[in-house]
């Protein structure tokens, strides 16, 4: 028990310390507000230690926590039911947002893609949840489950192994499916790698197509790349280290070797680099060494083409260079600078002429 003077006193210095926490702008001078500011309870905790711009402030709470866990755990709340789609770290731990760890804490139950991986920050933040899996593999015999714990009001956190759920990876299905069933579907904002890659960049960001991941196979992945060779804005990919080189040299052959590329790599970790250049110094820089780590890959978006050749005219220069032997990127090649059109367009083209003789 606190003697009478010894409670006036601590009154006093609480009463100062809320003035100091007034000067923050990005809170409430309240006692909780006090206990969780990160600017503020530090010099709580400990004696005679200066706030900027105010008087010293004694020690006042000894046994707050100033952690993001904690000013999670002081606005705990049950949860609405729905299904809360809970963006995680794609390295930084520190970009877990306070209401996703909140969502963690309280959801009746967490799907991660891969439980092994996400029990890991879990363990980080001492969440102890009722985790289970939800992947590729077991979405669909796994929604049935979900929609009627839903139906009973349970609260249903989906994550995925870094980053916002669903881009690139499992549960679209789910989403349809609740909202179908008229469930709330909660997106609780986060990291993703392709819109911090994009910012960052230096390309346009005014429009953009996410790409993803390509085809594995060489053929499909060369006409997936010919579909987007025309678009005038920023393309973005996701690749995975062991293919970025065999990326590089399609991207450039399709889209152009002139065309300007950026690799971002380990993005929010402590080895995050960007890498802008053309796409045949990316094929020459990665083909003397290997990349590491999460890519993500950046093109800008194509010149207007000239008009000036009519087709005819380059698909009867095209059928000359085939048939004299030269392969369709050659002929392209060839043609391009002949003729003085794109030569992602030169390239169709000749795509064309050798699937008509293929039959």
């Amino acid at each position: 028990m606190l003697g009478r003077a010894s409670l006036v006193v601590a009154r006093l210095r609480f009463s100062r310390a809320l003035a100091v926490h007034a000067t923050c702008e990005h809170v409430r001078a309240t006692t909780i507000a006090v206990a969780s500011c990160r600017t503020c309870a530090p010099h709580l905790l400990k004696p005679e230690k200066w706030h900027a711009g105010s008087r010293r402030v004694g020690r006042l709470v000894p046994n707050y926590s100033t952690s993001q866990t904690a000013v999670a755990e002081q606005s705990k709340a049950p949860l609405q039911p729905g299904l809360y789609l809970v963006g995680t770290p794609i390295g930084n731990l520190e970009d877990l947002t306070v209401r996703a760890l909140r969502v963690l804490q309280t959801a009746t139950v967490v799907l991660a893609e891969d439980t092994r991986h996400s029990r890991k920050l879990l363990n980080h933040y001492k969440i102890d949840a009722h985790l289970h899996s939800f992947h590729q593999h077991n979405e669909y015999s796994k929604q049935d489950r979900v929609l009627d714990q839903l139906s009973q009001g349970a609260s249903v956190a989906l994550i995925s192994d870094a980053g916002m759920p669903l881009i690139s990876d499992p549960g679209s299905i789910l989403v349809a499916a609740a909202a179908a069933a008229g469930h709330q579907v909660i997106p609780i904002a986060g990291p993703s790698a392709f819109l911090l890659a994009l910012v960052a960049s230096g390309l346009s960001c005014s429009r953009f197509t996410f790409v993803g991941f390509l085809p594995e196979k060489a053929k499909a992945r060369k006409l997936e790349l010919q579909k987007l060779a025309d678009l005038l804005h920023t393309l973005v990919f996701y690749v995975p280290p062991h293919d970025l080189l065999t990326v590089l040299k399609d991207t450039a052959e399709v889209l152009g070797e002139s065309r300007q590329c950026v690799v971002a790599r380990e993005l929010t970790k402590v080895h995050e680099e960007f890498v802008r250049c053309s796409l045949q110094e990316a094929v020459n820089k990665y083909g003397e060494t290997a990349a590491k780590g999460e890519i993500t890959l950046l093109i800008e978006g194509a010149l207007p083409s000239d008009d000036t050749i009519t087709s005819d005219e380059l698909r009867l220069q095209l059928v000359s260079l085939i048939a004299s032997g030269q392969s369709t990127s050659s002929a392209a090649k060839i043609a391009s600078k002949q003729l003085g059109v794109a030569r992602r367009e030169a390239y169709a083209v000749a795509l064309e002429i050798q699937a008509i003789d293929a039959i």
